[in-house]
C-alpha cells in the first residue's frame, strides 16, 4: 500500500484538485426595509447565474426556519427551483433539508422535482435542524434529533424506487403509495450530510454518505479530518438502509476576493457578523437547546455594531482568516490543503450585509486569477481517491481530538453565559 504524503510536503500543481461552490443563508440584518427580502433573493440568483457563467461547480442553499436576520431561508425547494431555470450546469445543492421538520414523503417529492426542473442537477443534504428555536414548531426536541433523522433517512430512500412502498418506523408511519415523480438521477441524487460539529463529520463517512461540514483552522486539521472521514468510510461503513455511497468531503469556508486583502477585508464586514450571529446563539450562551429569544427582542445587526465598536481588534483578527484577500492570497492559502485532498470548497460570500456588487466581483475575480489553477489537477485527484477507496492507499489514523473546534482563536469570541449549561 502506499503512504499518504504529510502536509507541506512540497508544493506542485499536482494533486491540488478542488471543486468549488457558493453557499446562501439568505441573511438580512435589521433594520428592514419594505422590499429588502424580494431584493436578498433576486440578488442572490442574480450571484447563482453569474457562478454558474464562470464556471463554478456547486451552489448551496440552507434550510432554516424561524432565525431572524442570521437566515431568512425557510424554502430552499422553492429557490433552487427558480436558480433551475436560471443556471445550466452548476449542481444544486440543498445544504440541507430539514428531515426533522418535514414528512419524507414531502421530501422525496421535492427532491425529485427539482432534479426534474434541473436536468439532473440536484445535490440532496441532509441535516437535523440545531436549535428548539426551528425544531419547538414541529414537536421535535434536541435530545431525538439525531434519532429522528435516521428515521427519515430509512423513509426516505426507498421513496426514489419505482412502484409502490410502506414504512412502520419509530417516528414515521406511510402506507402503501407510490411517492411522485422519480428523479433524473439514478437510483436518486447524491447525498450529503450536514457536519456543523467537526465530530459528525467521522459519522458521515459511516454512513457512507458525503460530508458538508465547516472550514477547518489548519492544514493539519483539514488532514486529520478527511483521514477520519475516508477510513471510516472505507473500513467502518455501515448504511442506515439501501442507497447509493457518495465519498465526498466539502468545506465552508469564509470568502471575499478583491485586488488588495486591505479591500478586500473592507468588503467583508458581514464575515465577522456571520461568526458573530454563530457565537451569540451558540450553546454556550443559550444552553443545549439553543432556543432564541421571542421575536423581535433582539436586534442582532445592533448588537454586533456593538461588540465592533468595544472590540476593534478582535473585528480585525476575525477577518483575517478564511479565504479574504487577494487571489494571491487565497491561492497560497489554498495551497496549504494541498495534501489534505478535500473535494470540495464552498465559498461562504453573501453574509450579513456585505454588497451584492461586492459579491459579484469576487466571484469574477476568483474565478479569472484563482479557480482555474485548481480545477486543472482534477486527474490526479480521483486517482488519489479511487486508489484510497480500493484499498490501494492507507490513510494514517490520526487523532482528531485537538481539532474538535470549529472556531480559531482569531474568530469573534463571546464569553459564556454561565447560567446556559450548555455543551
Amino acid at each position: 500500500m502506499l503512504a499518504c504524503p504529510a502536509v507541506g510536503a512540497g508544493f506542485s500543481n499536482g494533486g491540488l484538485f478542488m471543486k468549488f461552490g457558493i453557499f446562501y443563508e439568505l441573511q438580512l440584518p435589521r433594520p428592514w426595509k419594505e422590499g429588502d427580502e424580494q431584493r436578498l433573493f433576486n440578488n442572490a440568483l442574480d450571484q447563482m447565474e453569474l457562478a454558474d457563467g464562470l464556471g463554478f461547480d456547486y451552489a448551496w442553499e440552507v434550510e432554516h426556519h424561524f432565525l431572524e436576520e442570521y437566515s431568512h431561508c425557510a424554502s430552499p425547494e422553492v429557490f433552487l427551483g427558480a436558480a433551475s431555470q436560471r443556471t445550466k450546469n452548476i449542481r444544486l445543492g440543498h445544504g440541507i433539508i430539514q428531515l426533522t421538520t418535514n414528512h419524507p414523503a414531502r421530501v422525496a417529492e421535492r427532491v425529485a422535482s427539482l432534479d426534474l426542473l434541473s436536468n439532473g442537477r440536484v445535490e440532496f443534504g441532509m441535516g437535523e435542524g440545531g436549535s428548539l428555536t426551528e425544531l419547538g414548531p414541529f414537536n421535535r426536541t434536541i435530545e431525538e434529533k439525531r434519532a429522528v433523522w435516521e428515521d427519515a433517512v430509512r423513509a426516505v430512500m426507498p421513496m426514489f424506487k419505482d412502484g409502490g412502498f410502506e414504512y412502520d418506523g419509530p417516528y414515521f408511519q406511510f402506507p402503501l403509495r407510490n411517492v411522485l415523480p422519480k428523479p433524473v438521477q439514478k437510483p436518486h441524487p447524491p447525498l450529503w450530510v450536514a457536519c456543523s460539529q467537526l465530530p459528525t463529520i467521522e459519522m458521515a463517512g459511516e454512513r457512507g454518505i458525503g460530508a458538508l461540514g465547516f472550514q477547518f483552522i489548519s492544514g493539519d486539521a483539514a488532514r486529520a479530518w478527511v483521514h477520519a472521514y475516508y477510513n471510516a468510510f472505507t473500513k467502518r461503513q455501515q448504511k442506515l438502509t439501501e442507497y447509493q455511497s457518495n465519498p465526498n468531503m466539502a468545506l465552508v469556508s469564509y470568502f471575499m476576493c478583491a485586488e488588495t486583502d486591505e479591500e478586500a477585508r473592507k468588503r467583508a464586514d458581514g464575515i465577522p457578523f456571520f461568526q458573530f450571529a454563530l457565537k451569540f446563539y451558540s450553546a454556550d450562551r443559550l444552553g443545549k437547546d439553543r432556543n432564541r429569544p421571542p421575536p423581535g427582542t433582539i436586534d442582532l445587526w445592533a448588537e454586533y455594531e456593538d461588540w465592533k465598536r468595544k472590540n476593534p481588534d478582535a473585528h480585525s483578527r476575525a477577518l483575517s482568516g478564511g479565504l479574504i484577500g487577494s487571489p494571491e492570497t487565497i491561492r497560497n492559502r489554498l495551497r496549504k490543503y494541498s495534501s489534505s485532498h478535500v473535494d470540495q470548497i464552498i465559498l461562504l460570500n453573501q453574509a450579513g450585509k456585505n454588497t451584492h456588487e461586492h459579491i459579484c466581483e469576487s466571484l469574477e475575480l476568483f474565478a479569472k486569477e484563482v479557480m482555474p489553477e485548481f480545477h486543472d489537477a482534477e486527474a490526479e485527484h480521483q486517482e488519489w481517491k479511487q486508489g484510497v477507496l480500493a484499498g490501494d492507499i492507507e490513510l494514517d489514523e490520526i487523532d482528531t481530538t485537538p481539532y474538535t473546534s470549529r472556531f480559531s482563536k482569531n474568530s469573534v469570541q463571546l464569553e459564556p453565559n454561565a447560567a446556559a449549561g450548555g455543551d
